[in-house]
């Protein structure tokens, strides 16, 4: 059964994200959307199968995990993790394709968050050397996406593994029926929530099983398509108890409303990738330090978590000498 089940996050990594980071909660979950949405939108210009690009989502929310955001360029975080999955799957890109690609998505050209009218007004709309690679950039790139492919291999400590809710959520239908509506309009539903979650700053695959987040999707899917649902607690077949159903329904369901809000707030959102640049600015707007260990507003410098590991290591070293 563990090919069914997902190394899950801590209750320690989910506490030093949110109390140890110099990022406000606030710009971590636009760079945890954007970045992801960035991955799908890759994936799909790309030709990957959803599974191989949710893989990478997973991935990379697991990177953020262990190693800051702001240690490299959220896009070239992006193009690594999606890489990498691909390469150890059935469906390996080309790290030319790869590049080519991340410079359309990141270009003046692309449609990717503009909004309607920004897009429609955009002077390199449809102009091909908006996001022409040259050799020099693609040389830059690729060693980039090759270093951090490395990277997140290391922080994960190579394990890789992801099971996705998906093929869950098409077997469970089977053993539901639901009246008066196809099972096929309940799953296409159900898998569109489940690739939603993938955006979810609220981490939703980090933290709950694949059972738990299908069993989520097809009770949001049934009730969007207004099918009816066994009376009995049918969940708790599935394993899954009353609580976490419903945090998982509330968590899928909210993100459309969060994605509003955030765009309407930050104007950034609707013109195109949010970048390093744009949120070490927005940092220095509130007043805060920018680096990898903790924040504040002034007083006695921190060591960020380089310096830290680095000052572990060496007390490590001199133990295993003694």
């Amino acid at each position: 059964m563990a090919h069914m089940t997902n190394p899950l996050a801590t209750v320690d990594q989910l506490y030093q994200r949110t109390s140890f980071s110099a990022l406000p909660s606030d710009l971590q979950d636009i760079i945890f959307f954007a970045t992801q949405t960035l991955t799908q939108a890759a994936g799909v210009l790309l030709r990957i199968p959803q599974s191989v690009t949710a893989q990478a989502n997973v991935v990379l929310a697991r990177y953020w995990l262990v190693e800051s955001p702001l240690s490299h360029e959220f896009s070239d975080a992006s193009a690594a993790a999606l890489y990498l999955v691909a390469k150890l799957g059935a469906h390996p890109c080309p790290p030319r394709d790869v590049c080519n690609v991340y410079a359309y998505l990141l270009s003046p050209s692309s449609p990717l968050f503009k909004a309607p009218s920004h897009a429609s007004d955009e002077k390199g709309k449809g102009d091909p050397s908006a996001y022409y690679l040259s050799e020099s950039a693609y040389t830059a790139f690729r060693s980039r996406v090759t270093a951090l492919e490395a990277r997140i291999l290391y922080c994960l400590s190579f394990d890789t593994h992801v099971a996705l809710p998906h093929p869950l959520a098409i077997t469970y239908l089977q053993a539901l029926d639901f009246l008066s509506v196809p099972k096929t309009r309940i799953a296409a539903r159900g898998v569109a929530y489940l690739n939603t979650a993938l955006l979810s700053p609220q981490l939703l695959y980090l933290t709950h099983q694949p059972n738990a987040l299908a069993v989520a999707a097809i009770y949001n899917a049934a009730r969007d398509v207004g099918a009816k649902m066994p009376e009995c607690a049918w969940w708790e077949v599935f394993d899954v108890d009353r609580e976490e159903l419903g945090f998982l329904v509330v968590g899928m369901r909210s993100l459309e409303g969060w994605v509003r809000k955030q765009r309407d707030e930050h104007e950034e959102l609707r013109k195109g990738m949010v970048t390093r640049a744009f949120i070490e600015a927005e940092m220095r707007k509130r007043g805060l330090r920018i680096g990898n260990g903790s924040g504040g507003t002034g007083g006695d410098e921190v060591e960020d978590e380089e310096m830290a590991m680095m000052r572990r290591m060496d007390e490590r070293a001199a133990q295993l000498d003694e």
